[in-house]
């Protein structure tokens, strides 16, 4: 990597999900237990995501997932008490694409 490279890589969390590109499948690769959800206290993937993809909506009584933006980091999946996430790489061909390796 140049050194222009490194000087063009963002420094702020939000600046850099801009830099990432991700190619939609026709379905989620992430799909939570709502029951579970429901049940879950501290809703610990909706801090956890670096990419916001989990939002619990309290008037729809229900997890909101944005799999769009996922980075496919796992750290969901990992965090979940319940450990009932279904979480999978997306197919081939989609998903996320990193622009700084």
């Amino acid at each position: 990597m140049t050194t222009d490279e490194k000087k063009a890589i963002p420094e702020h969390i939000d600046d850099k999900l801009f830099t990432v590109k991700y190619k939609c499948d026709e379905q989620t690769h992430l799909k939570p237990n709502q029951q579970d959800c429901k049940n879950c206290a501290e809703k610990q993937c909706t801090i956890v995501c670096p990419a916001n993809v989990y939002e619990f909506d309290k008037e729809q009584d229900k997890l909101l997932v944005g799999f769009e933006n996922c980075l496919e980091c796992g750290a969901c999946r990992i965090i979940c008490p319940a450990g009932t996430l279904d979480w999978k790489y997306p197919k081939s061909g989609c998903g996320v694409t990193f622009k700084y390796g």
